[in-house]
């Protein structure tokens, strides 16, 4: 037994989907067949969905380096800067 669904989906989308599944051999439903399922296997979504912007720390990590500030090292050997990592 089999069911529907459908999802409004951009265009240019859902053509560069096509066109990257039909290349792998898949067309839409089987593609969309598999997403359902691993989504079933790993009991939400098969990866991770998160902001692609950094996030605060980082964004302040990435202001410090480029301006100089709170730098680190450098290091004279490897085993100086695994000691300043604490590994």
């Amino acid at each position: 037994m089999s069911g529907t669904i459908t999802v409004r989906v951009n265009e240019k989308i859902k053509a560069e989907a096509q066109a990257l599944y039909e290349s792998i051999g898949l067309d839409m439903s089987t593609a969309i067949n598999i997403f359902l399922l691993k989504s079933i296997d790993m009991n939400g979504i098969p990866f991770n969905v998160s902001k692609s912007f950094p996030n605060k720390e980082t964004l302040a990590a990435m202001d410090d380096a480029e301006n100089g500030k709170n730098l680190s090292g450098p290091y004279k050997s490897m085993k100086e800067l695994k000691v300043a990592l604490n590994v």
